[in-house]
């Protein structure tokens, strides 16, 4: 038998984005998107950078582009899910398929849309300033399997079971309801994710709200989320590729392997603890499987928005866990089948470095107080 050394083998979509010639940044997370290096960028036009965080898990990609004043992109299409943030600056997207009139709306500061799957889309700058976007979406998977730049960029497929050209298609909607303790809203438009109202949500929050959005038919979908100064989220983990944005406020991030169980400082495992420091334009990404809690340490209600595959409409099964669905899980405490640990649950050792966190940024602990529970084997 011959024998050879095995050498590590890029993916389709790692390579497609080296091939693109604009800079690719790594990590954890980014502190502020609307500051990193980017590069014209041939194929789309203006400049931009593409954004590969440990906890894409080859399932969610991202990127930043910047339209300059007076500028363009240029058109495109492509069979992949992408949902847009504007990050700075105002503009409008044209959105048309083959055969059909073309549709205009206007976003600004905050707006999120989508253009439907494999339409046509050009994105304008009519304003004196830079226009700056971030881009989520589920190319890295596309890539992966398909792995053929024509069929992925020129295909001339239109999936009129979710886009046909009609009229008031990227207005904001109207429609919402609940699925268990989740509000969902189906619109295609958001004008301003930093003031939308959101619903009650006690399941992950002591006070505060989250509102989940599904937009243009995609199975890439996004959640808004805010919470009061001194509050933090209660810890849980999901599947892969969630990426989130802060919106509003300042704080950080906690996260480490589920395998470490619910209070890694308890058990000697602070150290393998990633703390991440937020603040408005700051993107990070949980891997799979990680507890990650939210905390807030800045003087207002901190604001994220989620960016991810959960779908109630359109799910898919890269979701599931071996005992419940994930989509559940994040919903539902540990106690009861789910992911979320209950502040009784959690390392005591949390909440102390909270309030000192606090303390020094002189912002009132509002925190629910806390009996803890005897630690559950296992957990």
């Amino acid at each position: 038998m011959e024998e050879f050394i095995y050498k590590p083998v890029k993916t389709a979509y790692q390579s497609w984005m080296e091939q693109e010639g604009i800079p690719i940044i790594e990590g954890y997370g980014v502190e502020d998107v609307t500051n990193i290096p980017r590069k014209p960028w041939a194929r789309l036009g203006g400049s931009g950078a593409y954004i590969s965080l440990k906890g894409s898990g080859g399932v969610s990609g991202m990127y930043v582009v910047e339209i300059p004043s007076g500028g363009a992109l240029l058109p495109e299409r492509h069979i992949y899910d992408k949902l847009l943030y504007v990050l700075k600056g105002r503009g409008g997207t044209e959105i048309w398929q083959e055969e059909g009139r073309r549709q205009l709306f206007e976003w600004g500061e905050g707006s999120i849309f989508a253009p439907p799957l494999n339409s046509w889309h050009r994105l304008v700058n009519g304003a004196r300033e830079p226009a700056i976007l971030l881009a989520v979406t589920t190319a890295p998977m596309i890539w992966d399997i398909f792995r053929d730049k024509g069929f992925i960029f020129d295909n001339g497929y239109d999936f009129k079971s979710r886009y046909r050209g009609e009229e008031g298609y990227f207005t904001t909607g109207t429609k919402k309801y609940f699925a268990g303790p989740t509000s969902i809203w189906e619109t295609n438009f958001i004008a301003d994710a930093r003031t939308v109202a959101l619903d009650e949500a006690k399941y992950k929050l002591s006070e505060g709200g989250i509102t989940c959005f599904e937009m243009s038919e995609n199975s890439l979908i996004g959640h808004i989320s805010d919470w009061p100064a001194g509050i933090y989220h209660k810890a849980h983990y999901h599947a892969a590729g969630a990426v989130l944005l802060v919106l509003l406020s300042k704080g950080y991030l906690l996260m480490w392997p589920k395998e470490l169980g619910t209070r890694p400082y308890q058990s000697g495992h602070g150290d393998r603890v990633v703390e991440f420091q937020w603040k408005p334009g700051s993107v990070y990404s949980p891997p799979d499987g990680w507890f990650h809690m939210h905390l807030n340490t800045g003087n207002e209600p901190a604001r994220h928005v989620a960016l991810r595959l959960g779908s109630r409409k359109n799910p898919t099964g890269l979701h599931d866990a071996s005992t419940r669905d994930m989509r559940e899980g994040p919903t539902t405490s540990l106690r009861e089948g789910g992911t979320v640990i209950d502040y009784e649950d959690e390392d005591p050792e949390i909440r102390k470095r909270f309030e000192a966190a606090l303390k020094r940024e002189g912002v009132s602990n509002k925190m629910p107080a806390v009996v803890y529970r005897e630690a559950t084997p296992g957990w």
